[in-house]
């Protein structure tokens, strides 16, 4: 129920998105005001998350650690995979935000009929389908800058030539136009087919990964088979980014589909699940070294407590312990 109604409430937005875009009057609505009012939720709830975060105590010192700690001089530890510097935690956060290394050491667990039994197996195809999706999601944005640019710097215009070089088609096909596809399907099907997977997944995970589809779908079209006006997309996305936006007459509606999700993407982001792409970078899980057999961990947020030591307990009471014949550290 949760996948259907998601799917429902995305081809609704589509249908509107389009029947919009054929509407000369409701160009500007789709074009202007929507980018800019999801733009501004976006950064708006963006920032908001993040000083939350921030602002998070942390009584503990507790980083994951998958290696052995530093102890003492003779015993080896593991500088990356139980950081203790500054260094040591940069390469754990690059290794784990670059290549998931938490998810590709991801297990499964499963209960075979002989006996019963439960085995535990590697997962590798879920890290390989959100690396997948993920990276192919990454160089999609960034080839995107070439319509808020000009000119265009050279690297978006290498990416461009090395994610198209099978040089199969007119216009050439992205390798990662597929990839990314391919990856989202197999996210769907995980959460359909797999029972206890099913069973844990909300309207908002069905919701991102729907939302993803039409994305990037809609973007496919335009680029191989619904061409549309590129001069003009970029007329109108140079006018966005300087305040002087431009609603050209030559773009398709198909174009108003794919933006209106871009924008209700970027709108939904910040209360979402996706938000965690600016958490990992807050997580003291994460970003905290695992040196507390060095340095005291010290909770900032503690309130200043009266406390009384043992020295002054002794000094206090020192007769009558002495007179019931208990030891003193200082007689």
């Amino acid at each position: 129920m949760n996948a259907l109604t998601s799917f429902i409430l995305i081809l609704v937005v589509t249908g509107l998105a389009f029947a919009g875009g054929e509407i000369s009057s409701c160009r500007v609505l789709l074009d202007v005001v929507l980018p800019y009012a999801a733009m501004a939720a976006f950064l708006v709830g963006l920032v908001y998350r993040v000083l939350k975060w921030a602002s998070s105590p942390v009584p503990f010192n507790i980083p994951t650690t998958c290696g052995q700690q530093k102890s003492l001089s003779w015993i080896k530890s593991s500088w990356i995979e139980s950081a203790h510097t500054k260094l040591g935690v940069a390469v754990r956060m690059a290794i784990e935000i670059l290549l998931f290394r938490s998810l590709f050491r991801n297990s499964r667990a499963q209960i075979r009929q002989e006996g019963p039994r439960l085995l535990y197996s590697e997962n590798k195809w879920l890290w390989l389908g959100a690396l997948a999706f993920h990276w192919s999601m990454l160089v999609i944005v960034l080839r995107h800058l070439r319509f808020f640019v000009e000119p265009v710097p050279r690297f978006i215009l290498a990416m461009d030539a090395v994610d198209g070089f099978f040089q199969i088609s007119a216009p050439q096909l992205l390798v990662t136009d597929v990839v990314i596809i391919v990856a989202l399907l197999f996210l769907l099907q995980r959460r359909l087919t797999d029972p206890k997977v099913r069973y844990i997944s909300l309207f908002s995970d069905y919701l991102a990964l729907f939302l993803l589809l039409g994305i990037a779908i809609s973007g496919v079209l335009m680029r191989y088979f619904f061409k549309v006006d590129l001069e003009a997309v970029k007329q109108l996305a140079i006018g966005l980014v300087t305040f002087s936006p431009i609603v050209p007459a030559s773009i398709g509606a198909l174009f108003f589909v794919h933006l209106t999700l871009v924008s209700f993407l970027l709108a939904y982001l910040p209360f979402s699940k996706l938000v965690h792409m600016g958490g990992i970078f807050l997580s003291p899980t994460r970003n905290l070294p695992n040196d507390s057999r060095m340095v005291r961990h010290v909770n900032p947020w503690n309130y200043p407590v009266k406390v009384h030591t043992y020295q002054e307990w002794e000094e206090e009471f020192h007769d009558k312990i002495k007179a019931a014949g208990l030891p003193l550290e200082r007689e």
